[in-house]
């Protein structure tokens, strides 16, 4: 039997999480058994770009100038024009979508082209607490049209298939489970020396650290990061800062960074693919996120051996033990998450302590290889189904 040909569809290859996973998803499955391509649309921006170290794993990749992430029916509908075109041609059994715009798209444009099998990866829903109640509407009544199209629904949180079932999105039997996942063997912090990684970034050896790996986006809070920050430099003299990434809120971070006194004390990297050396250099992760489905960067950090302070939202809620591996609170305690971090600064014990178990339940849950297996059975049961 020749592989069974799928295609995976996002709206940007940015440096993300979700962006990393269906890499992953579309290096790493059995070539035996799948031949896999990629469509993306041209949009990358401050966030940084995958779409060359796609091309340099040989993931076959083409660009969709219209798929935009914005709402624009003209870019929309040649999207969804071309979408079908390529489809069509590439006779694919699967398409496998991810991301909103990718997924609406990508969805119609699949069923219009008669593919046998439609699959979208729900990466944290589309709507959210945080939107005006109209488009939050128009959200919810997209994704629930689209859960008709979709022969199975694939989240990367428990959490995410309550919500998508309290909004009216599909049926209990279209929902699968399976976690974003990590490759652990990059992530193991006996690999890295944290002094030297310190000197390079300009980092005191003996200084506590708290970090963050992500995009300077709205969803990501940064500038939420950076009071709690400032509350912990005012409590600790002696704390550095490090945050890896960009975005467009970069400027506007920057400002409230100098604003809390804390400026020359933080250390911006800007993009950076050596997260595990970096990660390595800190002593606790925070993370103030807004929603989420599940950030890849808990696990990684988790693996690091890392207590986590992050808010209680979405997929971060069931990777956080509370009080086991970390601490959790609401999205606006920045007094609650900043004690939190002086707590685990002045408690060395309660931190290995926290990093033990987070690496625990890291290497337990978060397996690169036990996502694609998933997938992999995924796939081989809607293909048998198929052919009843």
């Amino acid at each position: 039997m020749p592989p069974i040909r799928v295609l995976h569809i996002i709206t940007r290859l940015i440096v993300g999480g979700a962006q990393e996973n269906t890499l992953f998803t579309a290096e790493l499955l059995d070539a035996s058994r799948y031949q896999v391509d990629l469509i993306s649309g041209s949009q990358t921006g401050s966030e940084g770009s995958l779409v060359e170290e796609a091309r340099s794993k040989g993931i076959p990749l083409t660009i969709v100038p219209h798929l935009v992430r914005q709402i624009s029916p003209l870019h929309d509908l040649l999207a969804l024009l071309k979408l079908t075109q390529i489809i069509r041609r590439g006779q694919y059994t699967i398409v496998h979508t991810h991301s909103s715009k990718a997924g609406i798209l990508g969805r119609l444009a699949a069923r219009l082209a008669r593919t046998p099998i439609i699959v979208h990866t729900v990466h944290g829903w589309s709507f959210h607490d945080y939107m005006s109640p109209l488009t939050r509407k128009i959200y919810i009544g997209l994704e629930q049209r689209m859960a008709k199209l979709s022969d199975a629904l694939i989240v990367v949180a428990e959490q995410d298939i309550a919500k998508g079932l309290a909004a009216g999105i599909g049926q209990p039997n279209q929902y699968h489970l399976i976690r974003s996942s990590i490759p652990l063997e990059d992530f193991d912090p006996a690999k890295y020396s944290r002094q030297e990684v310190r000197q390079e970034l300009g980092l005191p050896t003996d200084a506590p650290v708290i970090g963050n790996v992500g995009r300077f986006s709205p969803q990501k809070n940064p500038l939420v990061w950076a009071q709690v920050a400032g509350l912990i430099g005012r409590a600790l003299p002696q704390a550095r800062f490090l945050l890896v990434g960009d975005g467009p809120l970069r400027h506007e971070l920057q400002e409230n960074l100098a604003q809390e006194g804390i400026a020359e004390r933080t250390v911006l990297t800007g993009l950076r693919r050596d997260v595990p050396r970096l990660l390595a250099a800190m002593d606790i992760f925070l993370l103030t996120s807004l929603w989420e489905g599940l950030p890849r960067v808990i696990p990684q950090a988790m693996a690091m051996r890392l207590p986590i302070v992050a808010a209680r939202v979405d997929g971060i809620a069931e990777a956080v033990q509370n009080g086991v591996t970390g601490y959790l609170f609401d999205p606006d305690d920045t007094n609650g998450m900043a004690q939190a971090c002086v707590t685990l600064i002045n408690d060395l014990a309660m931190r290995k302590a926290m990093g033990a178990r987070g690496r625990e339940l890291a290497l337990k849950n978060y397996d690169l290889r036990h996502m694609l297996t998933q997938i992999d059975s995924l796939y081989q049961h809607l293909l048998e189904k198929n052919r009843r």
